[in-house]
Order: structure tokens, then sequence, then C-alpha cells
């Protein structure tokens, strides 16, 4: 029955040195639903599903999983009591091919038959519409279909539950279609989906109900039909809003037209960048739009040198620079927010306040170190300015949800004070807030 309770959690809290994550947190998931799990960031919804899975263990509370109490203590039991979890950042192993991060840790078997698992791999990939080889590294993978091979992970575990926490937030509208597809077969089955997303859009296309989430408290729990975009803003930020077509539209910037603030002339990359041209003025907004695998990443990264340089002229108001190396792109003034935040944007183990001044630090020389006090001032500066949910900064940025991270890092390139901004999916995993 579409009714059963599948898993229910009363009364949930837990907490974090200077921080209560969840506080006497409800929530119920039912058999063949999709479920939504709504908030903003640092609302509570990651820490909400790591005590599911057991990566977290709950402060007080009562979980129980058809009819039965439950306290897992790692990962690998709600695994084998079939819990499959796509996190928001990927968690494979980018230098093993794909079939091996599909099947890694699941065989009790001291040979590994690769024949056999290659095809399949090969079969789950050919039937999720999954545009990947079984044999090529992950690694060689685009950020997409990372995902989707994690979730053709999840899948292939005959899960009962399946969490998805951001799983679209790489993937571009086709792709979107298809994982869709998938979730309703899954929902069709009997499987109860979780599904975390700051895509509103897709939470009315194909949840059932929402659950939403404030400061780690319950707001309530509503039927999908029963709400509109708008009351569960409302609900998420704590404020009522005005229907978003009485929102007042601003004129426009009108940007600089003079000498353009960056030129780039014929560049190319060792990344499979063909040469192209770029110009932008200041005061102006400039979008890179295309399919996943255009090149629209792989052209940032070229402007900002992270993939080695082929060919081109660079022009920085109006004067001709060399830029063969990221710090000599920050030098100009030039600044990138990288699409891979985990791989290519945060240091795991530093602090809030270290990973915000990083940059500044780097192109001042780590001989010359700021004071504690300069970093201080840096930190509290954009914490406030940016509204980084944080208990200090002295906070590891690990322990920070992925939407907190990513403000750190524009915080960090703000702080450069740069010329020319470049945002590679600076909203991925942002709130609507």
């Amino acid at each position: 029955m579409l009714s059963e309770t599948i898993l229910e959690m009363k009364d949930i809290s837990k907490s974090f040195p200077g921080v209560k994550a969840l506080d006497s947190v409800d929530f119920k998931l039912r058999k063949g639903e999709i479920h939504a799990l709504m908030g903003e960031n640092g609302a509570g919804k990651s820490t909400l599903i790591k005590v599911i899975t057991g990566v977290y263990e709950k402060d007080a509370g009562l979980i129980t999983l058809q009819g039965e109490s439950i306290h897992f203590k790692a990962p690998e039991e709600a695994q084998n009591k079939g819990i499959g979890t796509v996190y928001q950042e990927i968690m494979l192993c980018p230098n093993l091919t794909v079939a091996e991060n599909m099947f890694i840790g699941r065989s009790h078997s001291l040979v590994v038959n690769w024949k056999q698992m290659n095809e399949k791999a090969a079969q789950l990939l050919d039937s999720l519409g999954i545009p990947a080889s079984p044999v090529q590294e992950l690694t060689s993978c685009s950020l997409a279909v990372q995902q989707m091979i994690a979730i053709a992970r999840a899948v292939d575990m005959d899960c009962k539950i399946l969490i998805l926490d951001e799983p679209t937030s790489s993937l571009d509208e086709d792709e979107v279609h298809k994982l869709f597809k998938l979730m309703r077969e899954l929902k069709a089955r009997g499987v109860g989906i979780i599904f975390i997303t700051h895509f509103l859009e897709q939470v009315f296309e194909i949840s059932d109900r929402i659950t939403v989430l404030r400061n780690g408290k319950l707001v309530g729990e509503y039927e999908t039909t029963s709400l509109s975009q708008i009351e569960l803003i409302s609900k998420m930020l704590g404020n009522v809003l005005e229907d978003i077509t009485k929102i007042q539209k601003h004129e426009p910037i009108v940007s600089d037209t003079s000498i353009p603030v960056f030129e780039g002339i014929g560049l190319s990359s060792a990344a499979g960048v063909r040469p192209f041209n770029f110009v932008s003025q200041r005061g102006e907004v400039n979008g890179f739009a295309g399919l996943l695998g255009s090149g629209r990443s792989e052209s940032a990264r070229a402007i900002f040198a992270a993939d080695k340089v082929t060919g081109g002229e660079v022009r920085m108001k109006g004067k001709s620079v060399k830029i063969k190396t990221p710090l000599h792109a920050m030098k100009q003034g030039i600044g990138y927010l990288p699409e891979d935040r985990k791989g290519d944007g945060i240091i795991d183990d530093l602090s809030v306040r270290d990973n915000i001044i990083l940059t500044l630090q780097v192109m001042k020389g780590f001989f010359k170190p700021f004071s504690l006090k300069q970093a201080q001032a840096f930190a509290d500066e954009y914490i406030k300015k940016l509204n980084i949910k944080t208990p200090t900064p002295d906070t590891p940025i690990k322990s920070l949800s992925g939407g907190n991270q990513q403000k750190v890092i524009l915080a960090r390139w703000l702080l450069t004070n740069p010329e020319f901004l470049i945002l590679d999916e600076p909203t991925r995993g942002i709130d609507v807030g």
C-alpha cells in the first residue's frame, strides 16, 4: 500500500560544538512515494540524512524502519538494510573505473570476475542511458555523469529507500528528465525516495509530499499539491512573501563600453578547447551556455589557466598580459569559482577563516602571513556579508552544509576585489534565500 510508512523518525536531535543541527525533528517516509526534504542552507537536511544512514549518531529520538527500531552506527549497516544514498558531493573513487565504482565493497569473494562485472555495469549504464564505458576511469567523466553513476550504484543495490541529496545539481535538462523517469519507475516498485534539492520547480514536478526544516526544527509536512511555490519559500525562510509577479523589477545596470576589462583572443587549452574569442566589459555579466560536454567549464578554466593554455592572447584593460598559470591570473585580477566545489574549491581540514583568506594569502606569499587579527577581520566581514552559517570562523569547513561551503569560496574571491570574476555553477547547493 502506498500509505504504508516505511521509515519514521520521532524527536530526532543532533548537536555539534556550538550548534544544534537538529532539534526534536519528526519525519515520515511512505512506501512508493517521492518525499522532498526542503530548507535553507544549514536548516538540517543533510544532518538528518546522515543520521538516517549512520554517518552521524543521533543524540536523542527514535527511528523505525518497517516497524523495526534501528540505530545505525555505520553507513554499511544502513546499506545492508536497503537504504541507498547519493550525497550532494560525489563520494566515489576517481582513480577507479566506472564499473569498479559501481560494485566496490559489494562482493564477498576474494576473486573478482572482471568480465562479469564489466558486463553487468554495461547493462546497467545502458538501461539508465548513462553515457559512460564500464572500463573508463571515473576521473575522465564529467561531474554530471559521475552523479548518474553514483545513482546507478544505489539503484542496483535493491534499495527500499533511496536518498538523493541534490542529485540534479550537475545535470542538464535532458538528464534531469531521465533521472525523473527512473525515480518514477522506482516509486512504482514501492521504493521510498527522499529528494533534496534547491530547484523548486523540480520539487513540484516530481514529489508527492514535502517536509520543511528551518534552523534545525520541523516547520511542517505538506502534500505537494496543497502548497504554492511562494508558500513553500515563505515556510523555508520564515517570512511572508508577496507573489513573485508583484516583485518590482530593477532597471538594468548599464555596463561600461570603453576599454574591455578582459579580452581573450584565440584562446585554446590542452583540455580540448578550440580557439575562441571572449570580451567582457566592466559592470557586465556574460553567460556561458551549452549542454554538458559542450566546453562551458573547459572554456572558463582556459581563461583562468587552470588547464594548460596552448594558444591565444589575453588583454586586461587593453594591455596584453601573459597568463600561463592560475597565480598569473589571480595577480591580474581574475577570480575563478570552480564547478567542482569539493575537488577544486574547499580545503577540507582548514577552518572557514583559513579557507576565506587562502587566495589572498597565496597572492601575498606564505612567507608573509596575515596576523590572526587581520585574518579574523576578513572572515568576520564576509561571514556577515554572505550570511554564512557557521558556529565560529574556526569551524572546519567540511562541517558546513554544501551551500555554506559555496559561500565561503565566493567570499574567498570577493576578498581579492577581482577585476574579472568567473563563476562556474555558482548557485549549486545554494537555497532560494
